[in-house]
């Protein structure tokens, strides 16, 4: 028998609907090779590649993934090999993450991440550690791919929000506004604010003015309706305006949002005669179990993944093109983010509907 080869793999960032179902798909796809193969997981995100924590994964570890939320392995978007935090300031681990997977006998890294995730793989790779990514990003923000796993999922718990908030605003004669993720991208809430027939949607490619907003509500008060619905991304800014930034961390100086929604609140509150509320989804949309599109998507990226990362062909992002599963360069693949086209045929079609953006 051929000396057995080491595949490891490794979840960071956020957690999303289908990164279980990409473990589980990694393993199938490697007990099915011909090759003789053993996927290592790595715990914790880039912490475990950092301190050498690893656990194997076989087929009875995988079994019931496919519906599962979150991600067997844990994740952290907090651990970055090349500025790790210190009482000195940032510092360089890089080499500890390669010299941890030579001591685990690792040939090659399967990575699924969103585009902080997959750069830091791409730099690693860079150093010498093969390494494959597979994307994930509740936002769908990578312009490389059609689609991440998560997204729909995420759609999903927006779009009932919306219904359950109708309900509420209705009895109550209030103004409902949901406060979705999309940091620079609108993608969960425009999509969300079309299905969930919001009366108004705000994302970060389209900065509002508050007054247009209001006329909005006012208007649909002269409808003879008491009730109004406005979805907004954590992202969404006024025009002039600044995000809403809950916090900042000291040391990384990541920026954590929050708080968009309450500024709406305060907006219209400031214009209008309305009783306005906010609800904050935060990290419901990233939990629970996955739409049967995202688990299908997150099975066949785990496949072409561990596929690639079996054939030697590394430094490749799989990704959804056109319909099809195919793989891109892993430096092109993070290269650029995808944001909301203010011209596209979903808003267009959202505005013919009635739907407001806020820049009328």
């Amino acid at each position: 028998m051929s000396a057995r080869k080491r595949i490891g793999v490794l979840t960071g960032g956020g957690d999303a609907p289908g990164l279980n179902a990409v473990l589980r798909a990694v393993v199938r796809t490697a007990g099915d090779s011909a090759e003789n193969v053993e996927i290592i997981g790595v715990l914790d995100g880039f912490a475990g590649l950092l301190e050498g924590r690893f656990r194997h994964l076989g087929a009875p570890d995988v079994r019931e993934l496919i519906r599962m939320g979150g991600t067997v392995l844990g994740t952290t978007n907090r651990d970055n090999p090349f500025a790790c935090r210190s009482e000195h300031g940032p510092v360089d681990r890089s080499t500890d993450c390669l010299e941890n997977a030579r001591k685990a006998g690792l040939e090659a890294l399967i990575v699924i991440g969103g585009d902080g995730t997959l750069r830091i793989a791409s730099e690693l790779g860079k150093l010498g550690l093969d390494v494959v990514g597979v994307p994930k990003t509740i936002d769908n923000d990578l312009a490389s791919t059609d689609y991440t796993f998560g997204f729909w999922t995420a759609i999903g718990v927006a779009t009932e929000a919306l219904d359950r908030l109708r309900d509420t605003a209705e009895s109550h004669h209030r103004v409902m506004v949901l406060e979705v993720m999309g940091r620079t991208a609108g993608w969960i809430a425009l999509h969300a604010g079309v299905a969930g027939a919001a009366d108004v949607i705000l994302i970060p490619e389209i900065p509002y003015d508050p007054e247009s907003v209001a006329r909005t509500v006012v208007r649909c008060q002269g409808r003879g309706r008491a009730s109004s619905l406005i979805v907004v991304a954590e992202g969404a800014t006024s025009k002039g305006g600044e995000m809403s930034v809950h916090a900042v961390d000291p040391t990384t100086g990541v920026v954590r949002l929050g708080g968009a929604g309450q500024r709406v609140v305060r907006e219209l509150e400031a214009l209008t005669r309305c009783d306005v509320r906010a609800t904050v989804l935060g990290h419901l949309q990233r939990g629970g179990s996955p739409v049967a599109f995202d688990r299908i998507l997150a099975t066949q990226f785990g496949e072409a993944a561990a596929r690639l990362a079996i054939a030697g062909r590394c430094g490749r992002m799989v990704r959804l093109a056109d319909g099809r599963i195919e793989d891109v360069d892993l430096d092109e693949a993070v290269r650029e983010i995808k944001l909301v086209d203010p011209a596209s045929p979903l808003v267009r079609t959202a505005r013919s509907l009635g739907i407001a953006f806020g820049d009328e």
